[in-house]
């Protein structure tokens, strides 16, 4: 669904609502009376709304440009708060005919903590944290006789990135070990000085090169069909990125009606439909992976997530509203 697309929605929307059949209130009405529909027009007209569902917490303001058309604009955002997913770190090699040998984590864990002074767990945890936030633009069109329900049509608009993962703060020992135990690794497989002119003794570049390098093992790559070994960037963290559209049309429905009886000025209501933002959404990894595309079989926690992640291709909005008339 593209902008053209949307925009040509909003036209329909307005040009067809004049058309509609009109009643006197019912007792419930919510939009313009009749006897004011003459004088309606933008901005002579004003409501503020506060919300909260799917979408987060937000606000908007709205106009009735027509007594059947109400236009919407404001701000919605994700509070911030963690969830918690694992991974573990794994070590190995693939030998000569492409098999994978998996080394024993707790005697490599040993090692190095004597080489490096530091001791790797077996597993990292990582915090989750929604980064989703919208600018909307909405149209609604209230077509029935009581003004009560309403179709709406428009867009939200907010940064690509909608939630993000990284290591926590006292994992930063064990991915420190890695980055510095597969340094080495790299200077003793091309036969390097570990420093200056100096070499590190031969029966531990071989016990070295036997126990391969390390990483966090999240699943199988799609195009080799070998394992995905995750490791720490150059400052030794780990990281995601949940990716959308940056534009996110939205098409759905809604109800308002009187907040406290026989006073028009409090509204409450709520929103409900679809906001569409591009297919399957991207989870990229700090050396630019995407799991949710590149990787299956993925491990523990992290797994359950990218399935739940893979399969939400439009996101389902419903959110409660309560308005107040300013004039």
């Amino acid at each position: 669904m593209n902008k053209k697309y949307i925009f040509s929605i909003f036209a329909a929307l307005a040009f067809a609502a004049p058309s509609a059949a009109q009643t006197e209130d019912d007792g419930m009405t919510t939009a313009p009376t009749e006897e004011k529909t003459a004088r309606i027009r933008a901005f002579n007209n004003l409501e503020l709304t506060i919300n909260a569902g799917s979408t987060g917490i937000g606000f908007d303001v709205a106009t009735y440009v027509h007594k059947m058309v109400r236009v919407r604009t404001g701000f919605d955002f994700m509070p911030k708060f963690n969830y918690t997913m694992n991974f573990a770190i794994a070590a190995g090699r693939y030998d000569d005919a492409g098999n994978w040998i998996e080394s024993n984590f707790n005697s490599m864990a040993d090692k190095l903590e004597q080489l490096t002074g530091y001791k790797a767990d077996a597993m990292v945890g990582m915090n989750g944290e929604p980064t989703f936030s919208n600018f909307k633009l909405l149209v609604d069109v209230f077509p029935f006789k009581n003004k009560n329900w309403y179709f709406t049509a428009g867009f939200y608009v907010g940064k690509s990135r909608i939630a993000k993962a990284y290591n926590k703060t006292e994992e930063m020992p064990s991915l420190l070990a890695v980055s510095i135990y597969n340094n080495i690794y790299d200077k003793v497989i091309n036969e390097i000085p570990i420093y200056g002119n100096a070499y590190l003794d031969p029966d531990i570049e071989d016990m070295i090169i036997n126990f391969g390098r390390m990483g966090i093992n999240v699943g199988t790559l799609k195009s080799t069909g070998k394992a995905y070994m995750m490791e720490p960037d150059k400052d030794g963290m780990v990281k995601a990125d949940l990716k959308v559209n940056s534009f996110r049309p939205f098409i759905g429905f809604g109800y308002t009606g009187r907040l406290i009886k026989d006073d028009d000025r409090y509204t409450i209501g709520f929103d409900c439909g679809a906001m569409f933002w591009g297919g399957t959404p991207a989870i990229l990894t700090h050396d630019g992976t995407n799991l949710a595309k590149d990787v299956t079989n993925i491990y523990y926690s992290v797994g359950d997530y990218v399935d739940i992640i893979k399969s939400v291709k439009v996101f389902p909005v419903l959110n409660l509203r309560i308005a107040r008339k300013l004039f």
